[in-house]
């Protein structure tokens, strides 16, 4: 039986398939200490279940609107103005399955065969997945840890071609935590403002896991925000998942033709999601609060366990909840029965296979001298599982 040739383009993603590994062992009686999903450890907060609760009780069972519902859309545009100073309008606001779908909307609607789109590294693993299932070429733009795995805007101006039509970014960034400033998007702002021809996908799911104080957009600056497409969601701040909600907020015309796509795959997200959905958006933010404080305590014992650990190097991440350490001074050692660490993937499985701890690969994101390691789980666990991956290193000759 022979498949479409569209399989052969891009890969699944590394994060899903560490998690699934991670499962097939607990299956087998292992007890797997996973540190390498990106969730939450919360539950929804409950004044969010009881908006979904009522919703089903009101019967909102029935299909929705491709973009959303409108008091949906309208909550998207009150959240943007409150927290951001961002003036949208519902017709800009397209609610989908999820972020991923938003990405994917994005990307299917600006890329075409040839079409170049510029990451900096390291990126969430799905960008350069859903631009090569676009037909689009990845151009991918080096960062390093003494930066901040931030992009420069010398490295942005030298990476646009004629070919560029997209640039891909996160901030706070998946999977280093890193944050842009105000005065750094605003000098990325001026190079992109004289490449009018270039959007600009800046990922904001993380806006909340903030250590740091106030989010900022490069949305902010109206002299490119034609150019802009938001993406944001509720699976990080609100600690919905499962849930499966993400929206973007552009300019009108690529608002349509994302909605004409969405059209074609899934029409408009799930009916009770949305109602929940207005409710964290525009509700009580004390619950997203508490758990970002949460995650600031286990960053900072994480941060005293790497510290611990010989010839890891890592930045404090100022957002998010994960570390991006680099572990290169690992690579060429010998496990105890004699197998050669080569690199990164190769140090993440002998991690999950000896020590039985899930992280991700650095390669998956762009980065190959490093692994992320997610603290979005208990300290309880947070501790056991870097116990295992310290003995694990110290194994290695």
């Amino acid at each position: 039986m022979q498949l479409s040739s569209l399989l052969t383009r891009f890969n699944e993603p590394e994060t899903l398939k560490m998690a699934k590994l991670g499962r097939e062992l607990r299956a087998r009686g292992i007890d797997v200490t996973d540190l390498s999903l990106g969730e939450p450890d919360f539950d929804t907060p409950d004044h969010i279940k009881e908006s979904a609760k009522h919703a089903i009780d009101a019967n909102y069972s029935h299909y929705t609107p491709v973009a959303g519902y409108l008091d949906l859309r309208e909550a998207v545009c009150t959240k943007l103005m409150r927290d951001n100073g961002l003036a949208y309008t519902p017709d800009q606001i397209v609610a989908s399955t999820g972020a991923k779908q938003s990405i994917a909307n994005i990307v299917l609607a600006i890329v075409d065969a040839g079409d170049e789109v510029i990451i900096p590294t390291p990126y969430w693993v799905t960008y350069s997945e859903i631009v090569r299932l676009a037909g689009g070429s990845v151009k991918l733009v080096k960062t390093t840890l003494e930066s901040g795995f931030k992009i420069t805007p010398a490295q942005l101006e030298a990476a646009i071609t004629d070919k560029t039509r997209l640039f891909m970014f996160s901030s706070p960034s998946n999977p280093t935590g890193c944050l842009y400033s105000k005065d750094e998007l605003e000098a990325l702002a001026n190079i992109f403002k004289k490449h009018p021809q270039v959007f600009i996908m800046s990922d904001e799911i993380y806006e909340h896991i903030n250590f740091q104080g106030k989010h900022e957009s490069i949305a902010q600056f109206n002299f490119i925000k034609e150019q802009v497409v938001i993406i944001n969601g509720l699976s990080k701040g609100f600690a919905m998942t499962g849930w499966r909600l993400g929206y973007i907020a552009a300019p009108v015309t690529l608002a349509k033709a994302c909605e004409k796509i969405q059209g074609q795959f899934t029409s408009g997200p799930n009916s009770i999601t949305q109602r929940a959905a207005i409710t964290a958006l525009t509700g009580d933010l004390r619950p997203t609060e508490e758990m970002v404080q949460e995650f600031s305590k286990r960053r900072t014992r994480v941060m005293e366990l790497l510290a611990g650990m010989p010839g890891v190097i890592c930045n404090e991440p100022p957002a998010a909840f994960y570390v991006f350490p680099d572990v290169h001074s690992y690579f060429g050692r010998k496990t105890p029965d004699g197998t050669t660490i080569e690199n990164a993937d190769d140090l993440c499985m002998y991690f999950l296979n000896t020590a039985h701890v899930s992280t991700v690969t650095g390669s998956a994101f762009g980065e190959p001298n490093c692994i992320r390691i997610s603290f979005a789980n208990s300290l309880d666990k947070i501790e056991a599982g870097f116990s295992k991956i310290k003995n694990a290193l110290a194994t290695l000759q």
